[in-house]
């Protein structure tokens, strides 16, 4: 029997009814996807991972944390045949061919020094972010990787500062409100909002929606009441069609949930005896009109738990610390196209992006 919800504080007036748990997807790995990379290219880790509106699946992996021996055919001299670094940003359709690639430093940006999260809106238009030691940018490109606009600058983190960002860590984009959302980060402890037009600051919060700060607190301690304050990495953020928005406080093992002006509505704990990184690290949304489930990733201990929205109850979970097919290690980043196959992405040494499709329920 999968585990219950281990806590759920502060919840909360999300709505009436929910999934059933006779309504609850099933998953099988494809163990054939993704296809073979062409020009001896091998990805690193997955930093970033998002699905467009044409089901196509978008990667921001990491070139640098390549080992010599995975990219010995790029040594001089060549230490073996295999491989190269493949480009930051890759692009796959729903089979597994990869469509396109491309990314890394040019002219008039400040490409991030650790790739992190990944947007795609309905324009086609790609929004990076990166959690490097001094990334403080989100970068928004063509379809093709054309540079189009900079938010942000690198710099020294401060959680108050609306100029730039903290080692930002995932995006969101509210495109009737032209207003895009960042998950700020490994460094800051908030979630910003900024005009995805303009790049103006329109406005940002903290845990509970208070105004952050950059106090230094403990270590997270299950036995202690929760923090008044975001953990690092603030690690997700997501808008249902409802105006909720769902943040990822990954070290502190909880969802918060807010409205979209930063008010306070509830939160969620998750494995709250999980210490090192945390139980909280990405969220997918089903891809029905309500999106009546979430998807909550867990690195730490290597599994996919399926929540009710509404309520935050767990339904079900899936995926086991490992190396085979179907398997994760330190798995980083999640997403969902509108047939309901997840795709997964690790960090670490892990390095690789999986696809897992919707059996038959119960």
């Amino acid at each position: 029997m999968r585990r219950l919800i281990a806590a759920v504080v502060a919840v909360i007036a999300l709505g009436s009814g929910g999934a059933r748990a006779d309504e609850v997807p099933h998953y099988v790995v494809d163990a054939t996807w993704p296809k073979q990379l062409p020009n001896s290219w091998i990805m690193g880790q997955i930093g970033g991972m998002t699905v467009d509106r044409q089901d196509h699946i978008w990667v921001n992996q990491r070139p640098r944390t390549l080992t010599s021996d995975e990219k010995g055919a790029t040594l001089n001299p060549p230490e073996s045949k295999c491989c190269a670094p493949a480009p930051s940003v890759m692009e796959f359709d729903q089979a597994g061919n990869l469509i396109q690639a491309w990314g890394g430093p040019g002219a008039g940006y400040d490409w991030p020094e650790v790739e992190h999260g990944i947007f795609v809106d309905s324009k086609g238009f790609v929004w990076v972010a990166g959690n490097g030691p001094k990334d403080g940018q989100i970068l928004k490109f063509t379809h093709d990787g054309k540079f189009v606009k900079q938010i942000g600058h690198p710099g020294e983190p401060d959680s108050n500062d609306t100029t730039h960002m903290g080692r930002p860590a995932n995006i969101w984009l509210d495109e009737p409100a032209n207003e895009i959302y960042v998950a700020d980060g490994y460094a800051n402890h908030r979630v910003i909002v900024f005009d995805s037009e303009t790049g103006a600051y329109k406005r940002h919060w903290g845990a509970y929606g208070k105004r952050p700060t950059d106090e230094k607190v403990g270590a997270y301690d299950p036995k202690a009441p929760p923090s008044s304050q975001f953990g690092n990495p603030v690690h997700c953020v997501q808008i249902a069609p409802d105006g909720l928005v769902y943040v990822c406080d990954r070290v502190n093992d909880r969802i918060q949930i807010f409205h979209k002006d930063g008010s306070f509505v509830g939160e969620w704990f998750y494995e709250r005896n999980t210490l090192r990184a945390g139980s909280t690290w990405d969220l997918a949304m089903a891809p029905d009109a309500t999106r009546s489930l979430l998807f909550s990733l867990d690195g730490t201990n290597n599994e996919v738990r399926i929540l009710d929205r509404r309520t935050g109850e767990v339904l079900g979970a899936f995926g086991h610390n490992g190396r085979n097919a179907g398997q994760f290690h330190w798995v980083h980043q999640i997403a969902i196209d509108s047939q309901w196959n997840i795709y997964t992405g690790e960090v670490d040494t892990g390095k690789r992006i999986q696809k897992f499709t919707r059996a038959s329920t119960p």
